[in-house]
């Protein structure tokens, strides 16, 4: 007959499940915001100059404007 401990947790610490939990978390953040990046990207390369400039942009902005958290 077998037996099992419930005194301790199961299969691991905590800090285990939480750092697994983080770098999920951290994963899918990164995912979603390049996604936005590259949505954003498309929508503005898809305006005339026209449209860019009556928003105060120019062509060469487009980049910086999409993403911002990128270090150059």
């Amino acid at each position: 007959m077998a037996a099992f401990d419930t005194t301790r947790t199961a299969y691991g610490s905590t800090a285990v499940v939480s750092s697994i939990s983080s770098f999920f978390s951290g994963l899918v953040a990164a995912v979603v915001s390049w996604n936005d990046a590259r949505i954003t990207r498309k929508v503005l390369s898809g305006l005339s100059d026209r449209e860019l400039e009556d928003i105060g942009l120019v062509r060469g902005d487009i980049d910086d404007v999409a993403m911002p958290y990128l270090i150059r």
